[in-house]
């Protein structure tokens, strides 16, 4: 039977890929960040180890001890914690000391490559979760009327570029303005802070980068993010289709639909 080692951070998608892997036969091990990965994950690996994101010595240390030599990472990081020293181990800091820019993007390259240099390799997530690719078009019934379908348009290029500049993946917009520009502080955060200086009537678009590659930090949407939409008035969600994923897609659906949210998939 073959193995994969997971690297788990928040949200549902790692489930999701504990549970694909299961269901192609092969045995997965589970490297679960602290107070980040979710509890569920103990039900769905063969084996399991709880570990501080700082802990990559231990960590690269397990991947041996388990024979990976193939590995994904999926999940949420909250990536605050680069900064707190307390925690990082004397090889995460040296690593992070390295690293020119402390982007995503540069320090997933990093992390990648020294794996690579021991002899694991960091797969393509979409292996697993292509299932979780949508299709272009409308999701719901909702319609969106002209001006929803400007600021889904206005807003889809001022995210291509803040991507590109690997600032973030999300822009929300109204009227053809831009309220919010998606940074560290992640989506839900984005989200409030649009309603608390353009109030309801918002539109959030949310985008991949160019040329994103599928073994690191996929964009993703689910129902947690909708239900954030939902409580702050948003008009109109749009994600792009191949190069994101989209969670329990039924109930996104569900609740966009409840709140008269279009969902478009570009």
């Amino acid at each position: 039977m073959s193995r994969v080692g997971l690297v788990a951070g928040g949200g549902g998608l790692p489930i999701e890929f504990a549970r694909s892997a299961r269901q192609k036969g092969e045995t997965t091990i589970v490297f679960a960040i602290e107070n980040m990965a979710s509890p569920q994950l103990n039900a769905e690996a063969d084996r399991i180890y709880w570990l501080n994101i700082g802990q990559f010595k231990k960590f690269v240390f397990l991947l041996f001890k388990e024979r990976i030599r193939r590995l994904a990472l999926v999940g949420k990081v909250y990536k605050d914690v680069i900064y707190d020293k307390k925690i990082q181990d004397t090889a995460s800091r040296g690593m992070l000391d390295t690293i020119r820019n402390k982007s995503d993007y540069s320090i997933l390259q990093e992390i990648t490559r020294r794996l690579e240099k021991v002899g694991i390799k960091v797969v393509d997530t979409s292996q697993y979760l292509a299932h979780l690719l949508p299709e272009k078009g409308l999701l719901t019934g909702v319609i969106p009327d002209d001006e929803i379908k400007e600021d889904i348009s206005f807003g889809h290029g001022i995210a291509k570029k803040m991507a590109e500049l690997d600032i973030g993946q999300t822009v929300i917009v109204k009227d053809k303005n831009v309220v919010a520009v998606e940074a560290m502080e992640g989506t839900d955060a984005a989200i409030a802070r649009a309603y608390s200086v353009a109030g309801e009537g918002c539109v959030m678009v949310k985008v991949s980068r160019p040329n994103q590659d599928l073994r690191w930090d996929v964009p993703t949407v689910g129902p947690e993010t909708v239900a954030k939409l939902a409580e702050n008035g948003f008009n109109a969600l749009a994600i792009e289709s191949g190069k994101m994923f989209l969670l329990e897609k039924e109930k996104v659906i569900e609740i966009a639909k409840a709140n008269n949210i279009a969902v478009s998939v570009l």
